[in-house]
């Protein structure tokens, strides 16, 4: 039910994405904005996540997930209203974007809510043999809703409301969930309480409820976001993040650009270079990391450098196979650096101080899609290779370091 629920929202947000550079294209609104728009839901939602987080208990768990529900599928429709009423004409771009941006604040401050509660509520009722494998199965849902959402998007582009029609779809998606949570989910979660997560990431290993309940007293455990012990899993985490977002955030302007003659003709292409990417994410987490029984300082490593090598596809390719393939590839790197730098920040430290770096984890998370956004369609709008060229440059870089810095303190750990 749970996965559900994550799955549901993975859908809308990344179908979101793959949209709506070719509405902001449509309705003549500026790149910029888009990613505008982008980061202050991601700024407004690592401020909230927190808030709800304390809140938590046995009482408050089920009710967090409907707010969640809730506060997303509100963020859907009056998203799809909004941009309906621009591509018809109705009100001025200016207007449906402020419209925009109001209903994608209602996903940053109320959607926060879902992520923490769905988390405490599959530590407390998993034994703790089974816990890492049923967090993993919930932090998948995202993964697997990155290819669910493109793939849908292009289905829904239907006569009057056109490119906004997915997010109608989404809404509707959002009620019935809504509706299968009130009825099925169970009310309580036990004694344990949950933590903050990004858009879902689990960003902790998981202990006994004793010690998850420990880490929840204020000014019990203070670990510093930039202590040593973790500041250079911290470090990797903000640079791939950034790179990650950069990477992300632009590749539907580039396929528009590079690929398609309008808007609409771009969206199934769109949806094709985002699925290729989320796959090989998937590949990497579901796959290779734990066929292979990858450590953090290797997967960082890696991680690394296939993302630099993927960036500078992406900034080469010039048709859809080459840029779906580039894409893949960056996206297969970032499939390692997220639980790689999760996972070493999490073993440099004592059991009690986990939901601490929990904390800063889920922080670094949401900050890279503040500023990475911006960051990458700035430099879109000076050239479209900049962005790709930057992450690569960055990438190979993190690379280096890796090998150099967190390589070594992990061994001194």
């Amino acid at each position: 039910m749970l996965f559900c629920v994550m799955l549901c929202v993975a859908i809308g947000n990344t179908g979101l994405q793959s949209v709506l550079p070719a509405i902001g294209r449509t309705i003549g609104l500026p790149d910029a904005l888009i990613a505008i728009a982008f980061s202050l839901s991601a700024l407004l939602w690592a401020v909230v996540a927190p808030f709800w987080a304390r809140r938590l208990d046995d009482r408050r768990a089920k009710p967090m997930v409907l707010i969640g529900m809730a506060g997303f599928t509100l963020s859907m429709m009056i998203c799809a209203l909004a941009l309906t009423a621009g591509i018809r004409g109705w009100i001025s771009a200016a207007v449906a974007f402020i419209l925009f941006v109001i209903g994608r604040g209602f996903y940053g401050g109320f959607g926060a809510a879902a992520p923490p509660a769905a988390q405490a509520m599959v530590v407390a009722g998993t034994s703790r043999g089974n816990r890492t494998a049923a967090l993993s199965l919930l932090a998948s849902a995202f993964g697997l809703g990155t290819i669910i959402g493109p793939a849908l998007a292009p289905f829904f582009v239907l006569p009057f409301v056109g490119l906004a029609g997915p997010l109608y779809a989404f809404a509707l998606l959002g009620v019935a969930m809504f509706i299968v949570v009130q009825i099925r989910l169970p009310q309580g979660m036990g004694t344990a309480r949950g933590r903050a997560a990004s858009d879902p990431v689990i960003g902790y290993e998981p202990g006994d409820e004793a010690i998850i309940a420990r880490n929840q007293v204020p000014g019990a455990v203070r670990v510093p976001m930039f202590d040593p012990r973790i500041r250079p899993w911290i470090v990797a985490g903000l640079v791939s993040g950034h790179a990650q977002a950069i990477a992300g955030q632009t590749m539907a302007f580039l396929v528009i650009d590079r690929l398609a003659n309008s808007p609409g003709e771009a969206q199934p292409l769109i949806g094709m270079v985002l699925m290729a990417g989320a796959g090989a994410a998937l590949l990497a987490q579901w796959g290779i990391i734990p066929r292979l029984r990858m450590q953090p300082p290797p997967m960082l490593i890696w991680g690394s450098i296939m993302a630099a090598v993927g960036a500078a596809g992406c900034a080469l390719a010039h048709d859809l196979h080459a840029l779906a393939i580039a894409f893949a590839i960056a996206s297969l790197g970032f499939g390692f650096l997220r639980p790689g730098f999760t996972a070493g920040a999490s073993l440099a430290v004592r059991e009690e101080e986990q939901g601490v770096v929990a904390g800063h984890v889920t922080a670094v998370n949401g900050l890279c899609f503040v500023l990475g956004p911006s960051i990458g369609i700035g430099l879109y709008q000076i050239g479209q290779p900049l962005p790709y060229l930057l992450c690569a440059s960055v990438m190979a870089a993190l690379a280096v370091y890796c090998y150099a810095i967190v390589g070594r303190a992990a061994r001194r750990g």
